[in-house]
C-alpha cells in the first residue's frame, strides 16, 4: 500500500505530505482544489510523462516521493533482483525529479533507474484508475487480462510463453535457413567460382602486410646498402675502428687496475664496464654485417612480389575488404555455404521437425490455458450478475464469447466480453450497449472481482461514481469499501454517500499566502468530517440539516460495513 506520499515544488503544490491509511481512503475538495494534481504527480511517479510546466519555482527541483509497504507484492522482489535494486524487506522507496532544466531522474531505493524501470515496478504497487480507463472494458486485451488474473496460472501463462518463444524461434531458424538456401542455389555457381578464385590464392594470414614490408625493402635495396655500409665503416673497416680502439681502452684500464694494487677496485670496474661496453658494439656490428649479407637486389623477386600484391589488392577490392585475413574469412564463409548447399535438403528438414516439435509443445500448453479461461470465464460472467445487480443492472446478462485463433504470445483464445442491460436484448460488445454511467458500474464490479484474486497493495478510483447518485453511489461506496478489506482502496469522490464510507477522509482545497494560491490536504477528525459531507449535501457546512443528514450517512456507513 501507499504509506507516505511527499510532494515538493509541483504545480500549485509548494510542500505536501500525506500520510494514506491501509484501508478505505477519502479525497473531497472543491472543483479545482488540486485534487487531480495529486493524482497527477502520483502517476508521474509511477513512469508518467514528465511537463516541466509542473515546476513551480525554477530555481529548485520538483521532488515527488512514496513510501509503499510490500508484503506478498507478487514478482516484485524477483524485479529488485534482476534490476540489482536493493531489498529494504518490508517497504519501497520511489522517486522522481524534476529539473528546471529539463532533466527528469527516477530512483528506486535511492538507486537511480530508468522510467521503464520505474513503471515496471509502479504497476505491481499502485492501479490508478481514472475515468478514461473505463475505455479498456471494450478492449480485448484488457478482458484477457481480467480473465487470466481470476483463473490464476500466472505460472503456466510464463511457461506457455517460454515455449511460444521457442517455437517462433525455431521457425524463424526454419524460414530463414529455407530463404537463404533459395537464394544459394540461385546464385551457386557465383558462389562456386568466387571460393574457387580465393582457395587458389593459397591465402597466408597477414600476408599482405607481410609483402609490403619486403616490397618496402627490395625497392630501396640501394639506399638501405649505403646506410648499412655507413654505419659499418667506423665500426669495423676504417684505420682506427671503434671496436679497435674500445679494446685498445679496455686493454689500458685492465693494466692502470693490476698496477694500483691498493686501488678501491673503481679502475678494475670501470674496465669490466668498458669491456662490457666493447662486446655490446661488436654484436651490433655482426648484427648489422649479416643484414647486410642478407639484403641483396633481385629484380626479380620484386617484380613477384609487385604481382602478388597486385592480386591481392584486385580481390580486396571486389570483395570491400581491406586485408588478407578479411579474404580468408570470406573463403571460410563461402565455404560453409557451399557446404551448406550440398546438405541443405537434410538441414532444413532437421530444421522443419524442430519447429514443428516446439508448435505442438506450445500447442499443448495453449490448450490447458484455454480450457482454464473458459472455466475462469464462466465464473466471471456468474460473480459480475451477482455484483452488478445492486448497482442498478438488475437485467444484466453477460458473456464471454471464445473464438480459436492462432498461437500468439497469449495463447489461442479471441475473447470478448458481450453485454446486455435489459429484456429481451441481444448480447452485444460493451461499446455498443453502454452508457457511460453503466461501464463505470461494470469496472467497478470487476475491480471488485479481481481484487479479492490478486495481490496488488493499492487501487486509486478517480471519480468513478460520476454519472450516478442516490442508493446506487452509496452501493457503489460499500463496494469500494469492500474492496478495502483485501486491498488499500484510496477514492475521489464529490458524493457524500461514497465519502461518508471511509475510514480515513481528507480534505484538498486551496490556501493563499504573500506570494501564491497553494494546495493544501489535511486529515479531517470526526467533527470536520462531518461539516465537509455536509458541505457535500447543502453547500453549508454549517447547515444543521446538512449535519444531521451528514451524521446518518456516517452512521449507516458504518452499520452497513
Amino acid at each position: 500500500m501507499i504509506k507516505n506520499l511527499h510532494i515538493d515544488n509541483y504545480a500549485l503544490i509548494d510542500h505536501l505530505d500525506i500520510e494514506f491509511g491501509s484501508c478505505f481512503n477519502i479525497i473531497t475538495g472543491e472543483t479545482g482544489a488540486g485534487k487531480s494534481i495529486i493524482l497527477g504527480a502520483l502517476a508521474l511517479l509511477l513512469g508518467g510523462r514528465a511537463d516541466l510546466k509542473a515546476i513551480r519555482r525554477d530555481e529548485r527541483k520538483s521532488v515527488i516521493e512514496a513510501v509503499f509497504t510490500t508484503e506478498d507484492v507478487d514478482g516484485l522482489k524477483l524485479m529488485l533482483s534482476e534490476n540489482e535494486l536493493d531489498d529494504n524487506g518490508s517497504e519501497i522507496i520511489l522517486r522522481r525529479e524534476l529539473a528546471p532544466g529539463g532533466r527528469s531522474r527516477a530512483f528506486v531505493n535511492d538507486t537511480p533507474v530508468s522510467l521503464q524501470t520505474i513503471r515496471q515496478i509502479g504497476a505491481h504497487l499502485v492501479d490508478i484508475h481514472s475515468q478514461h480507463q473505463n475505455q479498456l472494458l471494450a478492449q480485448p486485451g484488457y478482458q484477457l487480462e481480467i480473465i487470466d488474473n481470476l483463473a490464476g496460472h500466472a505460472a503456466l501463462l510464463g511457461e506457455y510463453r517460454h515455449a511460444y518463444r521457442e517455437f517462433r524461434n525455431a521457425l524463424k531458424a526454419y524460414t530463414d535457413t529455407r530463404d537463404l538456401i533459395r537464394r544459394n542455389r540461385d546464385d551457386a555457381e557465383f558462389i562456386q567460382f568466387q571460393y574457387e578464385q580465393l582457395s587458389a590464392m593459397n591465402l597466408v594470414p597477414g600476408e599482405h602486410e607481410a609483402l609490403e614490408q619486403e616490397r618496402e625493402l627490395l625497392a630501396n635495396v640501394g639506399e638501405i646498402k649505403e646506410n648499412l655500409a655507413a654505419a659499418l665503416d667506423p665500426l669495423l673497416n676504417s684505420g682506427t675502428s671503434v671496436l679497435g680502439l674500445l679494446r685498445q681502452a679496455s686493454e689500458a684500464l685492465a693494466r692502470l687496475a693490476d698496477t694500483l694494487d691498493s686501488d678501491d677496485g673503481s679502475f678494475r670496474a670501470l674496465a669490466e664496464r668498458l669491456e662490457s661496453a666493447r662486446i655490446e658494439v661488436g654484436d651490433i656490428a655482426d648484427s648489422l654485417a649479416e643484414r647486410d649479407a642478407a639484403i641483396n637486389a633481385d629484380p626479380a623477386r620484386l617484380a613477384e612480389v609487385e604481382e602478388r600484391l597486385s592480386q591481392l589488392y584486385s580481390l580486396e577490392l571486389k570483395h570491400h575488404v581491406e586485408s588478407t585475413d578479411e579474404l580468408i574469412d570470406l573463403r571460410n564463409r563461402l565455404e560453409k555455404q557451399i557446404e551448406a548447399l550440398d546438405d541443405g535438403d537434410n538441414t532444413l528438414a532437421r530444421l522443419e521437425v524442430a519447429a514443428k516439435k516446439a508448435k505442438r509443445a506450445a500447442m499443448v500448453l495453449a490448450e490447458k490455458l484455454s480450457e482454464q479461461r473458459q472455466a475462469a470465464a464462466a465464473e466471471f460472467a456468474a460473480m459480475l450478475r451477482e455484483r452488478a445487480m445492486p448497482l442498478g443492472m438488475p437485467n444484466l446478462r453477460c458473456e464471454v464469447s471464445f473464438t480459436r485463433g492462432k498461437l500468439s504470445p497469449d495463447g489461442i483464445d479471441q475473447l470478448q466480453f458481450l453485454f446486455a442491460f435489459n429484456k429481451n436484448q441481444s448480447l452485444l460488445p460493451v461499446g455498443g450497449t453502454a452508457s457511460g454511467g453503466e461501464i463505470s458500474r461494470l469496472m467497478l464490479t470487476i475491480k471488485s472481482i479481481v481484487a479479492e484474486r490478486m495481490h496488488l497493495p493499492a487501487i486509486i478510483f478517480d471519480e468513478i461514481d460520476t454519472g450516478v447518485s442516490g442508493d446506487i453511489a452509496l452501493r457503489m461506496g460499500a463496494m469500494m469499501a469492500q474492496i478495502s478489506r483485501y486491498i488499500q482502496v484510496i477514492t475521489i469522490t464529490h458524493l457524500p454517500g461514497v465519502a461518508a464510507m471511509g475510514s480515513r477522509h481528507f480534505k484538498v482545497y486551496k490556501e493563499d499566502d504573500e506570494r501564491a494560491t497553494n494546495t493544501r490536504i489535511r486529515l479531517l477528525n470526526d467533527e470536520a468530517r462531518q461539516a465537509e459531507i455536509a458541505l457535500m449535501i447543502s453547500g453549508n457546512p454549517d447547515d444543521r440539516a446538512a449535519l444531521a443528514n451528514a451524521k446518518a450517512l456516517i452512521d449507516k456507513a458504518q452499520n452497513t460495513l
